[in-house]
Parts: C-alpha cells; structure tokens; sequence
C-alpha cells in the first residue's frame, strides 16, 4: 500500500551515505519488535484470533467445564498453548455440508473422510436449519473433531482417531418444571393461549386430547375456561423447548371435562378422564385444525355450479390451500387419486363398518397411496380445489355400512378407543389422584370467586 512517496535524492542529500546503514538497522529492529510482539493480533487465514501466552484462567475453567458436553460455547474463539480453536457455525436455508466445509477452509477430502467414517454419519446428509455446528481445527486444514448438534439436548459428535473418525452420541438431560396456566375465553382458544402466554403448539395439543369430546369450531363460547399443565424443559438455566401435558381441564357452557396423562404397565401413554375412560375416541370430530364449515350435510342442496338440487352427502370445510387433512380414524386407504368432480380423493376404510373420504386435494402427503395404513390425526393430504370446485376446500364424507350419514347426527354413536381394564385402575388412581385434586380444588375455587363476585355486584346494583 503506497502511503506517501518520497524523492530519490531525498535521503542521500540530507543524510551522509555512512550515516545510512544506522537508518536500515533502526528500521529493521523496529519491524521485527513488531512482527515477534505476543499482543500482536494474527489472522489463520480464517479467523482473526488473539494468541494468549498466558491464558486467562476463567476463560480456561468455562472451556473445562464445556468439555464436559463434547464441545465449547459459541462466542469468541480463543487459541493459546492449552486451549483448542473451535469454529462454530450454525446451519441456514440452503446450506450443505460441502458449502460448510469449504467455509473452514476444510478440503474434499476431509469431508469425504468424516462421511464415511461411521453408518451414524448419515446424519451429516440431512442436515435441517437450525443444526449447530462445531469444528476443531488445532491447525489450518486439520480437523481433528466436529459437534453436530440437532437441538440443545442432542447430537454426534465425531472424533479424528488413527486418521479415521469414531462417532459417539450426544446426549443431554434437562432440567423439567411443570408450569400450570389458566385462562377464559372471550374470542377464540388461540388467543385465549396468547394472553397467558402458552405456545401455540401446547394449544393446539389440547385441542387434539378433548377433540373427541368438544367440537372446537363449533361448541366453545365466550366465558369457557381451561387450566392446563404441561412441561417446560431448561438446561444450564436456559429454556430450551417444551414437554408433554400433564393434565388439563375445559369446562365448555358449564360442563367440565378433565383429561390426565397416564403410562400405563406397557410404557403406552394416553389421556383419560377420572373414571379411566380415554378422551381418544375412535374418529376426530374435524379433519381440519382451523377451518369454517362452508357446507352442511344436505340431501336437497342446491349445486352452487349446477344450480339444480343435487344431494350433498358430505360437509364442506373452508379453508386455504395446502391446509393439512387429517385422517379422522386409524384405517386403510383404499383409494388415492383423481376421481372425477371429486379431483384427487383419499378413501379409508376403518373397522367397524365405517369409511371416510376426503375430496378435491391439492395433493396427497408422503407415503399416501392404496394399501397405506394410517393413524388418528396422521396428515393425508392438503387442502386444495381440484375436481369441480369453486374455492379451495375439503369436502368430507362419512360411511356407515356403505351409507352416507351426517356426522353431526352419528358423531355420539361412533365407537370409543379402548379406556383403563379394571385390573388397572388402582394404578391409574394412585398415579392421578394429586393431580385430579389439584385441578377439582381450582374448580371449587373458581366456584367461590364467581359466587363473591355475583354478591358484590349484586350489593352494588341495590346501592
């Protein structure tokens, strides 16, 4: 870089030429008490790191500590005599591992040699946004470890041994605290979750557990109240995701419905109310999570295209396309693809007599086709408007012995899942009994509070 230029004859008209050699010796002293200083910062040629001669002992004791785990935090890489350099990358939209080897300034080759190190390197393959990184590179070029974490509780973590990698699991355990939280509609149940500040995910999870004893879309009303208890999950004091529910309690146009988890002697988990009768009943209400019914059951309907009254043997659910569609009960899908006005269409075939169809899809889910068995709530296919449509929707249909009804009118008299054998109950109640009396005290409770409130609104209105 040219800072300034200075003439030819500059020097050695002002300078004697036997003075010069003085000149060089100071200079080059000076460049090379600079180049050898240890506070001098250096660049590897991929990060710019300072070089510790004397490493900070905190900084030292927090990396010790982090060994512990397979790897040290992200932040500020730190080299000196004791302590190894570590990379950490974090994984975005349209990253591949070759990309993120190149940006460490690893060769084909060592990427190469990590994939095939162990059947466990797979995972390298389908990496997600969001996975983080770590790379130990003691020297440019040489990478001698590398973390591979999915989430905060899981990963891999590969170690150079013998000019090949080992692979061993990464496996954390947090801390879990139940959190209960309790709200009252006043406009819908997400935003009744919003206020209190409960995920979305949790929500719709309750949703899922009384689906078969509340119709979401249709029966909550203003002044319905919930309480529910779920988990949260922290490692090292930090939040690092939610856990299951643990009970939760609705009580819709004043009558209460309680759901609690149980295992049962085979490790199974399901939710049951207090008599031991499970909330999984043998069809979902809805196929939809958030939709609106566009069109009922109706043997003299009008055609909204061909105007003549034609019979609609199905309900019809509004909704955008690519919504995903449930399958309403376990079965077997007995048809998947186009079929005339219906466009592309599901069939599933379910004990008891039963069958559901689902129709006009935009398209069907991964897997779906004639012969797949399918499980409650499993995603089958995505809202659409092929077929003769004149809106994106799902149209539905319900079988009885190869008959059309109304689900509405049958709803009640579809058969339940399998609830608690009464051999088991005593351990179903001595498991549930703290958590049911927590949630009966909370309803007495609310009962106080709304009686007091009805007498101090009482006295006020006679003032």
């Amino acid at each position: 870089m040219r800072f300034f230029h200075i003439p030819k004859n500059l020097i050695s008209e002002y300078l004697p030429r036997d003075r010069l050699w003085m000149v060089g010796a100071i200079g080059t002293l000076l460049v090379m008490t600079w180049f050898f200083s240890p506070d001098k910062p250096i660049t590897d040629g991929l990060n710019q790191v300072a070089v510790l001669t004397d490493p900070d002992p905190v900084v030292e004791n927090e990396y010790n500590d982090a060994m512990q785990y397979g790897g040290i935090p992200a932040g500020d890489i730190v080299v000196g005599p004791s302590l190894p350099m570590w990379t950490h990358l974090e994984v975005k939209s349209g990253d591949n591992l070759s990309s993120l080897f190149i940006k460490v300034g690893l060769s084909a080759q060592d990427l190469y040699k990590v994939l095939n190190s162990n059947d466990e390197a797979k995972v390298l393959n389908r990496l997600y946004p969001g996975y983080q990184l770590s790379f130990h590179i003691p020297e440019p070029g040489k990478l001698t470890r590398l973390e591979v974490l999915k989430s905060p509780l899981d990963g891999y973590l590969f170690t150079l041994n013998n000019d090949t990698f080992e692979v061993e699991p990464i496996i954390r355990t947090p801390d879990v605290v139940t959190v209960l939280k309790e709200s009252r509609l006043e406009d819908s149940l997400f935003m009744a979750g919003q206020r209190e500040r409960i995920p979305a995910v949790t929500i719709m999870e309750m949703a899922d557990i009384f689906g078969g004893v509340i119709d979401f879309m249709m029966d909550p009303r203003s002044g319905d109240d919930f309480s529910i208890l779920y988990e949260e999950k922290y490692l090292d004091g930090e939040f690092v995701g939610h856990g299951a529910i643990i009970g939760a309690q609705f009580t819709n146009q004043g009558k209460q419905h309680i759901a609690l988890r149980y295992e049962d002697n085979n490790g199974d988990v399901g939710y049951f109310n207090p008599e031991g009768e499970s909330m999984r009943k043998a069809f979902l209400r809805n196929p939809l999570d958030v939709v609106r019914i566009s069109s009922n059951f109706n043997l003299n309907r009008r055609h909204p295209i061909l105007n003549t009254i034609r019979a609609h043997r199905g309900t019809d659910y509004a909704a955008p396309s690519g919504t995903p569609v449930r399958a309403t009960s376990d079965g077997v899908v007995t048809f998947a693809a186009r079929n005339g006005s219906f466009g592309k269409l599901i069939a599933i075939q379910h004990s008891n007599q039963f069958e559901t169809k689902y129709a006009h899809l935009n398209d069907y889910a991964s897997g779906i086709k004639k012969g797949s068995r399918v499980k409650q709530g499993q995603v089958i296919g995505f809202v659409g408007t092929t077929g003769r449509s004149t809106g994106p929707h799902l149209h539905y249909e319900i079988l009885v012995n190869g008959v059309h009804k109304d689900w509405r009118a049958v709803v009640e008299q579809l058969p339940k899942a399998v609830s608690i054998e009464s051999a088991e109950m005593p351990r179903f109640r001595e498991q549930t009994i703290n958590l049911l009396a927590q949630f009966q005290k909370r309803t007495i409770d609310n009962r106080i509070l709304t009686r007091n409130n009805d007498i101090n609104t009482n006295e006020n209105t006679s003032d």
